[in-house]
């Protein structure tokens, strides 16, 4: 039972034990109640119909009081209240009212109850259901008297009783089981606010907060989690100027070497073979600096940043044709849907980064991009980048999202890059609402894919 429940969310458990809990106590008071009510009915019917026997005895004996009575005559004329009939001893005879009861109907217990003076009561089962069998001793007649009376009619009473009072315990679980419902939803309510808040912080919008509360069991939680939004707040930010600020304190010195190795390098010609290397492998080592400036500047620049208010209608169609285009790629490498059914609503420069970067990863670790797609799936705008590389193993698709991530291949091959531009591309696609995954492409490589909300057709 314990496994069950723990298979069910904390609603559904709060419900189910708001249930059993009603169904328990239902339980517990219909069975009290008829157990009660059923002994009270059997009582006041046993006294009634005891009252009734002696009363339908006393008849009979002031009959046989009369000489010349014969007892069997004078039972056929016995008429008894409530449909009961009567069995009548004298001797070794047996006399009875009705052909369905007999000597066979009465127990010997109660046939040695009443031959030894004394009146008792036993119940019996005959073939139209229960009835209460009454021996009373008629001393002055020399007869034993007994009257069979039915117990139907009340066990009908009992049983509609126990009908009424089950109806009324499932009447009360389903609404133990509807108030449980209404607790739920009571109770998980500031739980169901912190999890969209923290869903809305997630998605880098940092300045959710949790609205005040004046529940004191609740004052301490929104307390401490708006604290702990305005500490990671401010946090991010710390971070985000602090890699701001080193990469532009970077950039002066960065701009100096540059400058400097550029005038060896217009007198290249005058440099022996060595320094020739050495100046080639200096501009190689600039360039990757100067382009993990850029990444780093850009990573600082997403981080923690609200929503560009800069965000228009963009066709993800055109604009990938423009990359392709501004790039000097094939613009033959494209396929996919028209313009008009690709369009999302984005800051246009960060989709063009973010397409450019996929293209650049391509060229950069495997072997130039082999297709473009751009179609429309359901409600979102997918773009998928294909390669001409090996792939990437099933393991290392979410690590290569990761900042300063970069495969064994590109260490082992010295490749350019600092392994900032797929952390770029994750960032601008989280940042649109989107995302950015890995899988498997149809010509052997790598496909990298963007999906967008896509906006009204």
């Amino acid at each position: 039972m314990s496994r069950v429940l723990g298979s069910r969310g904390l609603r559904s458990r709060i419900v189910l034990g708001f249930a059993a809990g009603a169904l328990l106590v239902s339980v517990v008071l219909v069975t009290t109640t008829w157990l009660l009510a059923r002994g009270y009915l059997l009582d006041q019917r046993e006294r009634s119909l005891t009252r009734q026997a002696f009363a339908d005895a006393n008849v009979l004996s002031s009959r046989l009081a009369t000489a010349g009575t014969e007892v069997g005559d004078v039972v056929v004329e016995l008429l008894p209240s409530g449909a009961a009939d009567v069995v009548v001893r004298s001797g070794d005879s047996w006399y009875s009212s009705s052909l369905d009861v007999g000597a066979r109907d009465v127990p010997e217990e109660l046939r040695e109850i009443v031959a030894g003076g004394s009146a008792g009561t036993v119940r019996v089962e005959t073939a139209s259901g229960p009835a209460l069998l009454v021996g009373v001793p008629v001393a002055a007649a020399g007869v034993e008297f007994y009257e069979l009376s039915p117990l139907s009619e009340l066990e009908m009473v009992l049983r509609t009783l126990a009908v009424v009072l089950a109806a009324g315990a499932l009447a009360a679980t389903a609404a133990g089981a509807a108030f449980g419902g209404w607790a739920s939803r009571r109770a998980l309510q500031p739980l169901e606010q912190v999890a969209g808040a923290a869903t809305r912080i997630a998605g880098g919008d940092l300045d959710t907060r949790l609205p005040p509360t004046d529940d004191p069991d609740l004052l301490a939680i929104v307390a401490g989690f708006n604290s702990m939004v305005d500490a990671l707040a401010a946090r991010l930010e710390r971070d985000a100027r602090f890699v701001g600020d080193v990469s532009h304190e970077l950039r002066s010195p960065l701009t100096g070497v540059v400058t400097s190795v550029e005038v060896l390098a217009a007198r290249r010609a005058e440099l022996s073979p060595r320094a020739d290397q050495a100046l080639a492998l200096v501009e190689g080592e600039l360039d990757r600096f100067r382009r993990m400036l850029d990444d780093l500047l850009e990573l600082a620049r997403i981080d923690g940043a609200p929503p560009s208010d800069r965000a228009t209608p963009v066709s993800m169609t055109a604009l990938v044709r423009e990359v392709l285009a501004g790039s000097g790629r094939d613009p033959d490498l494209l396929t996919g849907d028209p313009d008009e059914e690709t369009v999302v609503t984005g800051d246009k420069s960060g989709l063009e980064r973010a397409v450019r970067n996929l293209l650049d990863n391509a060229d950069r670790h495997a072997g130039g991009v082999c297709a473009v797609t751009v179609q429309r799936r359901d409600d979102a705008v997918v773009v998928d980048v294909d390669d001409e590389g090996p792939g990437i193993p099933v393991e290392e698709r979410e690590r290569v999202f990761e900042r300063f991530a970069r495969g064994p291949r590109a260490a082992r091959r010295s490749l350019p890059g600092a392994g900032l531009g797929l952390a770029i591309v994750a960032e601008i696609a989280a940042r649109h609402g989107g995302a950015a995954w890995c899988s498997a492409a149809p010509c052997g490589g790598a496909r990298f894919t963007l999906s967008f909300p896509g906006g009204a057709r």
